[in-house]
């Protein structure tokens, strides 16, 4: 079989008119958008159409494209006026191309037409996507949850400063009728464009640092394009602000529709103005409710007062009544009194009278008593001394034995030659120790 060789050109050629048999009328696609650049000098827009896996986010497709100026300067006006945001990289659209196919600059696309309700749907479901998330992690309200102070005058600002609705802002809030201090401090941060989430979550982070020195944190930002809002539509700083310990206003210029952030704050302000109007509104309603608190209580003390002053003329004139009453009373007890204290003394001492005859008939009991007892020992004494005289024990049959004046009490004591004298119940006898026998020697 024959070779067949084709040149690049012809080859090209090849897959140019097979294409154009393919697709001979301009289709819809659906993509994403990325590398959009505007030539300045041409008004050409040159941008890339990708596809990314939906869970992975792995890139799956990616196809060259253009937009031709005098296209562009129909399109881009009207998808802005639509959806509220420029053509730009990150959304995804409905463009209706037509494939093309050249032998030098290969496989592109042009577009010729968009569907806007296509973005703006994207849009919507990003958004609700954000917000389920936000719901099923318990966190959507808790910013909402918390108490804003009756007197927010401690705020912390994140904007840029730069931006006209940070000067408004802050003319609004300084010069306002009533004269109302505030103080502010300024955590500065871009408020478009691909750093805008990044940068304001870390002021957020700064304030946190220093979270017990302020009421409430304000995120303003000026007018501008809607299409500069996309970053506030973000899951991780819409996280941040609906778990952030302090009340969080929102006043970013969008009148239209709300962020997710907006949702997620305690308090959405269309303008920076409209929330510098809010703050002074809180201090202007603490401050009308102390005025209304301080008529009450001016009220109702002259009320109490004159309920008191009443209350003291009335008693006033009940005093003489009331006075010649306890007079009468006091009187009638004092006659009473007078009436009974006769029988009253005369039965104090009749009571006396019988505690004394109580009194003296126990002690006289008790001297009875006391003078027996005393008797008694005394017999007692009387009789062991009568027995334990030398007289009662001579009568018992026994003697006693004296040498030289001496009772002789043991054999020992006698002297031999000496003269003794022995007593007895009727007389006493005389005798002269010859000779002294010990016990032991007895038999």
């Amino acid at each position: 079989m024959e070779r067949k060789e084709y040149s690049l050109f012809e080859l090209n050629g090849l897959v140019k008119q097979s294409i154009r048999r393919s697709f001979p009328a301009t289709c819809w696609i659906r993509a994403e958008m990325s590398d959009v650049r505007v030539n300045a000098s041409s008004g050409h827009c040159y941008l890339e159409f990708i596809e990314k896996h939906p869970i992975s986010g792995q890139l799956l497709a990616k196809a060259r494209a253009s937009i031709w100026s005098n296209t562009y300067r129909t399109l881009a006006p009207y998808f802005e006026q639509s959806t509220g945001q420029r053509l730009t990289s990150g959304i995804k659209v409905l463009v209706n191309v037509s494939v093309e196919f050249h032998e030098l600059y290969g496989f592109s696309l042009t577009v010729l037409d968009i569907d806007p309700a296509y973005t703006l749907g994207d849009m919507v479901r990003r958004r609700m996507e954000i917000v389920k998330q936000l719901k099923e992690e318990g966190i959507y309200t808790l910013n909402k949850e918390l108490t804003l102070t009756d007197l927010p005058q401690r705020i912390a600002i994140i904007t840029s400063p730069v931006a006209a609705g940070y000067e408004d802002f802050m003319m609004q809030l300084t010069h306002n009728k009533r004269g109302y201090q505030f103080y502010t401090k300024l955590y500065p941060s871009i408020m478009q464009g691909d750093q805008t989430e990044a940068q304001v979550i870390k002021a957020l982070d700064r304030i946190y640092l220093s979270v017990d020195k302020f009421d409430a944190v304000v995120i303003i930002r000026g007018g501008g394009a809607t299409s500069d809002l996309n970053s506030f539509d973000s899951y991780a700083l819409a996280a941040n602000c609906a778990q952030f310990p302090l009340p969080i206003i929102t006043g970013i210029g969008h009148e239209r529709d709300d962020t997710v952030i907006d949702l997620v704050a305690h308090t959405r302000a269309k303008t920076p103005t409209a929330v510098a109007e809010f703050l002074v509104e809180c201090i202007s309603r603490a401050d009308e409710m102390l005025i209304t608190l301080q008529q009450q209580c001016s009220e109702t003390t002259q009320a109490l007062l004159q309920a008191h002053q009443n209350t003291l003329q009335q008693l006033t004139m009940h005093i003489p009544t009331w006075s010649q009453r306890l007079l009468e009373k006091q009187q009638a007890t004092l006659q009473s009194l007078g009436q009974r204290l006769p029988n009253i003394v005369q039965g104090l001492l009749n009571e006396k009278q019988k505690e004394l005859t109580n009194t003296l008939y126990q002690m006289q009991t008790y001297a009875t008593r006391q003078l027996e007892q005393e008797k008694a020992e005394l017999q007692l004494t009387e009789q062991f001394i009568r027995m334990a005289s030398p007289t009662y024990l001579l009568q018992k049959g026994y003697t006693l034995t004296v040498q030289q004046g001496k009772i002789i009490k043991q054999a020992a004591d006698v002297v031999v030659g000496a003269t003794l004298v022995t007593h007895f119940a009727d007389g006493t006898v005389s005798s002269k120790a010859t000779a002294i026998q010990k016990k032991d020697s007895i038999k």
